[in-house]
């Protein structure tokens, strides 16, 4: 079974860098001492239900608390393109747990008691998405599977085509889904009509990206430097030396800026200027 991040060759080097497999040396997350908790992260989020962060990896779902990060649901599977869509109601994608009873890939599945327990929704056995966003209503998840786009109105129970392409990571604007960006190589793509067609790439070469909900877009670069933009993309600008290591995820929350890099979790309460360690 293929539990690693797909590669397109037109990918430079360094994105392909970021891409690498899940469970190298250099992608545990953890301290020397107690060793590594899990292996390479897919998602970040917060729960606005009780502000409690969520780290979704290649062993499953973990999350905060006063003795740090531990486990909170589908052990032992590669969570991929998770995202927070509500109180306790979280979607993902990825790859079974050793052992498991389920098709590979995923398709989209969907848990409604904080990560607990999982049910398909869609495209089970067919896709594997590598990153998800919920903006006004509607879902978008990059198909790795495939190089495609797909958005959906209801739920993730069915899906429009969109575009294809190579892309590592996808934002889209809370306030409007209209707009969407993607990181490729060469740097950013946008798109004003839902990801239906994109631009060419313009911008710092950026690994991951998360569209806040005060407008701002944020970026990691492939040394996890941050980047902002308060143009929707059109513009950016270094914010801080970032938390360092081979990037992983990033997530903007309302009062807080998530990072996950090879060499821990990150939050940030000043949009990304500093950052203090999660575990």
């Amino acid at each position: 079974m293929n539990r690693s991040h797909h590669l397109r060759v037109a990918f430079v080097p360094a994105i392909a860098l970021a891409l690498a497999g899940c469970a190298g040396p250099d992608a545990m997350t953890g301290t020397a001492d107690a060793g590594p908790v899990f292996a390479h992260v897919h998602g970040l989020g917060v729960d606005p239900a009780d502000g409690t962060v969520y780290v979704a990896s290649h062993d499953g779902l973990f999350r905060s608390g006063p003795d740090g990060l531990t486990p909170a649901g589908a052990a032992g599977r590669d969570l991929m393109g998770f995202t927070i869509a509500g109180p306790g109601t979280y979607l993902s994608s990825g790859h079974p747990a050793p052992g498991d009873d389920l098709p590979n890939p995923l398709g989209l599945v969907e848990s409604r008691d904080g990560g607990d327990t999982w049910t398909p929704v869609s495209l089970t056995g067919e896709v594997d998405f590598h990153a998800l966003e919920v903006a006004s209503g509607s879902v978008f998840g990059y198909d790795a599977t495939n190089r495609l786009l797909r958005a959906s109105g209801d739920g993730g129970r069915s899906w429009e085509d969109r575009s294809t392409l190579d892309a590592l990571d996808i934002a889209v604007d809370p306030a409007d889904p209209a707009r969407v960006l993607a990181t490729v190589a060469g740097g950013v793509t946008s798109s004003a009509d839902g990801g239906q067609t994109f631009g060419p790439p313009t911008g710092p070469q950026l690994a991951y990206l998360s569209w806040g909900p005060n407008g701002k877009v944020y970026g990691l670069d492939l040394d996890s430097t941050v980047f902002t933009s308060s143009d929707g993309g059109t513009s950016w600008q270094q914010v801080g030396a970032g938390p360092g290591g081979r990037p992983q995820a990033l997530t903007a929350v309302d009062d807080a800026l998530l990072a996950a890099t090879a060499t821990g979790v990150y939050r940030s309460d000043d949009g990304g200027v500093t950052f203090t360690g999660i575990t």
